[in-house]
Formats: C-alpha cells, structure tokens, sequence
C-alpha cells in the first residue's frame, strides 16, 4: 500500500470509513455489545489477574468478577428505583403543581400576545390527537427499545466471559495481523490501550458516585424535593459528554418544577449543578482519570452525536473510549498517522501554512490542550 499514490491511499481510508459505519449501523444490535463487553472486560482483567495469580480455577476467577459487576449494577437500579418510586407516590402534588405553573404560563403568554387562555385551550385541544398518535407510537418504540436491552443484558455477561476466557487466543489474532518487526509497537498499543479503557471507565464509575453524592446530597441540604433522584440522573447523563450534562440540567428544573410552586428551587438547582460541574471538569475529573490521550472538543461532540445516530444512548456513552482507542491505533501507524492528528487537541505553536515544517508526520512543537 505504500508504493500506491497519495490520491488512491485517501480514497481507500474513505471508502473504508464509510464501510465501517455502515457496518455499525446495521449490526450495531450485535455489535454494541460485544464494544461493551470488550470495554468492561478490559476493567475486570486486573481482578482476573489477580485471583489466577492466587491459585483460583480459571472459571472461577471470570466469573466472581462478573457477579460483583452484576451486584454493583443491581445496587444503582435499586437505588434509582427507590427514588423513582419516591417521584411517584408525590404524584397528586405533583399535578397541582403542573396545574399553577401552566396557568402562570398561559397568564403570561396572554400578555405578550394576542392569544387568549380560551384561544391557547382551543389550540391545546385541536393538537391532542397527534399528541396521543405520537405518544403511541413512542410507547411502540420503547418497547422494542426494552426488549433490544434485555438481549443486551443477557448477552452481555457470557460475552465478557467467552472474551476472558479466550484473550490469549484474542491477543494472537491481533498480533498476527503485523510483521515481527512491528510487534514492539503492537504490545505498546495494546498496554497503553488497556490503560486508557480501565482509567476512563472506572474514572466514570467514581464520577457517578461524587456527582451523586455531590449534587443530591447538596439539594437534600439546601433542602430540594427529590434531591437524590436529581443527583443520580444528572450523574449518568453527564457521562454522555457535552450533550449529557444540557440534558440533566433540563430534566433537574423539570423534576424542580414539578415539586414547587416557586422558582427559587430552579435557580438553586442550576447554581449547584453549575458549581458541582466546574468542580468536576476543572479539578477532579482531570486528576481521576489522568489520560494521556486528548480529544479535540470537534470530534468528542462529533462522535457522541454519530455513536447516538448508530446505537441510541449506548452509543453515545461508548463514542469518547472508542476515539481514544483508534487515536491510539493512529499515532502509532504511519498511513494513518494524520487521523490521530485530526482526532487530537495537539495544535501547533504556528500556522502550517506559513511554515512548512509543521505540515510533515513528524512531531511538532504544540500548545497545551484541554484534557479530555
């Protein structure tokens, strides 16, 4: 591939991009989850490790991991649950809420318009056949959404299993792929690869955990209605970079609103998560997970909104691990060498349009960037 000329190298990469997402897009129901399973098994390996080297059955050491994953997981459901069930027994008081804040939105939607209460009624009730049409149809949605997860739930568990069990034989089919020569760079890929995964996934595990308790626990103190179901919320949104905080954000007045009459609840609610989120991305977050890998801000939102399009919120979530791994990959290929450079936050003390050193594959001198 080297000997080809650079217009057909470009168009091969091309043409290969589009294939691979396609391919994600019509097996992303058989594909997510074996992404997923590599990821989590990559954070069980050392817990694996560990009771091999201590003389426990190779069976029994994938599977203990497993079941402490499975009882964490169990734990968070419960937990939000607990505070689901909590939103819904205030359901009457909830209403009556809803009740004040549309009369107080219809007031003041009368005042800077010509509608009136009787005209915005009318409107209300002309729209309420296509509320219901698409409140049906998202129901359909969702429940073929919840039957996809529990396939992806089941399947899951034996995939992190079956690639435990088989790494080796996983590990010898990449290696394989490369001449002896480039093996040195292949095991390097792999370790820094593995590192990457574990720092950011149970960065994001402790993520959840402050942001919680950070945020809920703050609401509770200050004296917020369904505090802790705000927290728990708002700290798995935000797991979805950039797109996931606005969200959380959204729903945490929703939740606010609907427990009180005034607005100094949402303001309060904003002020906190606001200050819990420049905590979080300005000093705890960088030193939890510590990557030496850098996303550029263009292609961390770029590739949320892609992973979204392809695979709905697993999607999303998997798109930040996924860009480190292929920068990884990249920087440690010459034909690809450009993509980790696009990929990355590395930007060049000078234009390279006036210097022509700064256009070669060669290392260049680079301003800090934001870690990501």
């Amino acid at each position: 591939m080297n000997n080809l000329p650079s217009t057909v190298k470009r168009s091969i990469e091309l043409l290969g991009i589009v294939l691979l997402v396609s391919i994600l897009v019509v097996g992303n129901d058989i594909i997510m989850p074996l992404i997923m399973a590599f990821f989590i098994s990559i954070v069980l390996l050392p817990v694996n490790r560990f009771l091999k080297n201590h003389k426990v059955p190779e069976a029994v050491s994938i599977v203990l991991p497993i079941l402490m994953l499975v009882i964490i997981l169990a734990g968070i459901v419960w937990f939000f649950s607990a505070q689901v069930k909590s939103l819904v027994s205030d359901f009457p008081r909830i209403k009556s809420n809803v009740n004040i804040h549309l009369q107080s939105l219809s007031k003041w939607i009368s005042g800077i318009s010509h509608y009136s209460t009787t005209e915005q009624v009318d409107f209300i009730n002309k729209n309420t056949q296509d509320m219901v049409s698409f409140a049906g149809k998202t129901a359909s949605g969702a429940a073929v959404t919840l039957s996809s997860l529990f396939v992806f739930v089941g399947l899951l568990p034996i995939y992190i299993y079956l690639m435990l069990f088989y790494k080796d034989i996983l590990l010898r089919f990449i290696f394989m792929w490369f001449d002896t020569q480039h093996h040195p760079k292949v095991k390097e890929a792999i370790y820094e690869t593995e590192t990457i995964i574990k720092s950011y996934l149970v960065g994001l595990l402790i993520q959840v955990t402050y942001m919680t308790v950070l945020v809920g626990g703050t609401l509770m103190v200050i004296g917020i209605k369904h505090a802790l179901l705000i927290g728990v919320i708002f700290a798995f949104l935000n797991l979805i970079p950039y797109i996931g905080a606005l969200i959380g954000n959204i729903i945490g007045v929703l939740i606010t609103l609907t427990s009180s009459t005034e607005l100094w609840p949402v303001v309060t609610v904003l002020g906190v998560i606001a200050g819990v989120q420049f905590l979080d991305n300005n000093i705890l977050m960088p030193r939890i997970v510590g990557s030496k890998v850098k996303i550029n801000a263009l292609f961390a939102i770029l590739g949320v909104v892609i992973g979204g399009k392809i695979a709905g919120v697993s999607g999303m979530f998997l798109s930040m691990p996924v860009i480190a791994v292929l920068k990884v990959i990249f920087d440690r290929t010459d034909i690809f060498k450009q993509w980790g450079v696009l990929l990355g936050d590395e930007r060049p003390t000078r234009s390279p349009m006036m210097f022509p050193a700064f256009r070669k594959r060669s290392a260049v001198d680079t301003k800090p960037g934001v870690e990501k």
